[in-house]
């Protein structure tokens, strides 16, 4: 089998031990930045697309319309983007997701927060992050109006959503799943005090009940198949989902690289069988 990663880090931890397994068992693995031309002649028998640019989305469409097969797809891969479009493809499926709000900007929503007459944030407190999920994107809490007129100094024309504040322990539980087998870790919410510090890997057996089983349910309501969430326990085991990723990075999860090897190879023959 030839598979071919998109990614301008092939070099990333996982893929690079996808690919020495993948190449051990004698299998053809190739990178392709999604910066450089696109590719001519026949295509690979699957792509990874660990990039998101909006260069790598237009390339996976380019070969997903050549017929290649390419995990996640492009329209998967951009509407886990879009966490306005994320948060209401959610809720519709009766996933257990933070209400969202959108803003067309964090200057705008400032404003029409210091017109309310009691000068108070409606529900406080409230997170605030970025509409289009990106690296260095905003994700900040917000207390008061002097910390939300903070925020819109430095990202006045940013669009946002807003969710209300979930109380929770401080940390998230980092769900990841990589063609059906679910992976998870604790991580230090980045909205606490202390900051976000490493992942602390996680025996998916000691998850909450029916936190697997919601996990493999995001990635069917998605159309994905390597994927993560981010969920907070809100009290008694009770997940509340806060964002979801196509293909993060599950650094440090034993066996995560066969399972990504798997897949590739799975998707593969699947494609050929079709063709």
């Amino acid at each position: 089998m030839r598979v071919c990663l998109i990614t301008p880090e092939p070099g990333h931890p996982l893929l690079a031990a996808a690919t020495g397994l993948l190449r051990a068992a004698g299998h053809r693995v190739d990178a392709l930045d999604p910066a450089a031309e696109h590719p001519a002649g026949a295509p690979a028998d699957v792509y990874l697309l660990k990039a998101r640019t909006p260069r790598a989305l237009a390339l996976a469409r380019e070969l997903e319309g050549r017929g290649a097969v390419v995990v996640n797809s492009a329209a998967a891969t951009g509407l886990c983007q879009d966490r306005t479009e994320m948060a209401a493809l959610a809720l519709a499926a009766g996933l257990p997701f933070a209400a969202t709000r959108t803003h067309a900007s964090l200057a705008a929503w400032a404003a029409q927060e210091a017109a309310l007459r009691d000068g108070r944030l409606p529900d406080p407190p409230v997170v605030v992050k970025s509409r289009h999920s990106r690296r260095h994107d905003l994700v900040a809490r917000v207390d008061d109006r002097p910390r939300l007129r903070e925020l819109a100094a430095q990202w006045p024309r940013e669009p946002v959503v807003v969710q209300d504040f979930a109380p929770n322990s401080g940390w998230d539980h980092k769900l990841w799943v990589i063609g059906g087998r679910v992976f998870a870790a604790l991580r230090r919410s980045e909205l606490a005090p202390q900051g976000r510090g490493p992942a602390r890997p996680l025996d998916p057996a000691g998850l909450p009940d029916g936190w697997a089983d919601l996990a493999m349910r995001t990635g069917e309501v998605f159309s994905l198949d390597v994927y993560g969430l981010d969920v907070v326990d809100t009290g008694g085991g009770t997940p509340l989902i806060v964002d979801v990723n196509a293909f993060p990075g599950i650094r440090g999860q034993d066996g995560a690289p066969q399972a990504l090897a798997d897949l590739a190879l799975a998707r593969a023959r699947a494609g050929r069988r079709r063709g």
